[in-house]
């Protein structure tokens, strides 16, 4: 019998999906069910690693809140998207990447009960880490619409804001890749301040965004500079999946208890990894600007090819969602159908928000070539018109 505070605590289906792909042993299937992408990392990432292997200080828990230069290049990484300043030795932590970042933070910030505004649909990975932190998770929907994904206003303005502790927000997110809008963020902004909360921004592809409007960081906002915990990684933007880095940045009050979370959870972050991060952020040449060029190529062609359907495209992120209820059918049949007859693996978004998201298979276009991606819209007739 589980503990308690497992019982809320659900797969997230990537691990399902992954391991049938897996035995599959079929290089036919289209990988579209993890967040996983075939793009190069920063070169003076892999080059740093390499060397770091054989440093003997790099094989060391010192020192326990991170590398001094991987701390300050991630304070000026999130001090230019901010346009706030911060002190990198008392407002800055490395963590094992972002979403271990993001359960510190939590933990640092909530009592049990306190509830925490999330947007539906949202990666499920951040609910079950609200809920091991004790918060019980609000959800505000998010709209969608041939033109993307929108906050429902109207439903963020009905939500008692007395209860809710923590306000913790992606854009673009996972799943849908809705980015928010200056309106957007300045409607969540005025909410957390209403609230008196706090606003763990998850930035983990804060830069991942296919048009021209630039990225907005909620910190720069008129009074939030108190308020916002800055939670960021080298995953997505710089392709550093394996490397296991992230970092939270924000005011030294809380930040100082995000440090004792830290150095009792996971002690410290991979030694040989650290100063490639550095390396990746210092880098003129990080290579995310034609990342995002040949995601969004990606983009462009999966939604193309599946045009005959409920398609939510999103504005930026790694996948998009599809919504199978027109078919009759809930996300779980579509994603088996597409598995057995159309060689396609895709997760079912059962438990990414409401209850409503069960009508969700969500496509990740970030890690298969455009020539592989092209066709995928037959196969989806193919496995869901009977």
């Amino acid at each position: 019998m589980s503990v308690s505070r497992l019982d809320h605590i659900t797969k997230i289906g990537v691990e399902v999906m992954g391991d049938l792909a897996d035995k599959l042993s079929d290089p036919e299937v289209l990988r579209l069910e993890n967040l996983d992408t075939d793009l190069r990392p920063p070169q003076s990432a892999v080059d740093f690693t390499k060397r770091a292997v054989d440093d003997d200080e790099a094989n060391s828990y010192l020192p326990f809140f991170g590398l001094n230069p991987l701390r300050k290049a991630a304070t000026a990484l999130v001090e230019r998207q901010s346009g706030q300043t911060y002190n990198w030795e008392t407002e800055c932590v490395i963590g094992a990447g972002g979403m271990s970042g993001i359960l510190n933070v939590l933990l640092a910030t909530l009592e049990p009960g306190d509830e925490v505004l999330l947007t539906d649909p949202i990666y499920v990975g951040l609910i079950n880490r609200v809920r091991l932190a004790g918060g019980v998770p609000k959800f505000v929907p998010l709209i969608p619409s041939p033109k993307g994904w929108k906050l429902d206003m109207e439903a963020l303005e009905k939500i008692a804001p007395e209860p809710v502790k923590v306000a913790l927000l992606m854009s673009p997110a996972m799943p849908t890749g809705c980015v928010f809008t200056k309106d957007e963020w300045g409607a969540l902004t005025n909410f957390c301040k209403l609230a008196n909360c706090w606003l763990i921004n998850d930035t983990a592809m804060e830069r991942i965004l296919y048009s021209d409007q630039p990225a907005i960081h909620p910190a720069s906002f008129f009074g939030m500079r108190d308020k916002v915990i800055t939670c960021g990684a080298v995953t997505k933007e710089y392709r550093m999946i394996g490397w296991r880095v992230g970092w939270a940045v924000g005011p030294a009050e809380i930040m100082a208890d995000v440090m004792r979370v830290s150095i009792s959870n996971v002690v410290c972050q991979t030694g040989i990894a650290m100063g490639a991060a550095a390396a990746a952020i210092k880098d003129p040449n990080d290579g995310i600007e034609t990342s995002v060029e040949e995601w969004k190529r990606r983009r462009d062609v999966a939604v193309e090819e599946l045009k005959d359907f409920d398609v939510i495209p999103p504005d930026g992120g790694w996948s998009f969602l599809v919504d199978v209820s027109p078919l009759d059918m809930d996300a779980p049949t579509a994603s088996k159908r597409l598995l057995d007859k159309g060689k396609i693996a895709a997760t079912p978004m059962v438990n990414w928000g409401s209850k409503n998201s069960t009508r969700y298979v969500r496509i990740v276009f970030s890690n298969e070539p455009v020539e592989r991606l092209k066709g995928l819209g037959k196969r989806f007739k193919d496995s869901l018109f009977v």
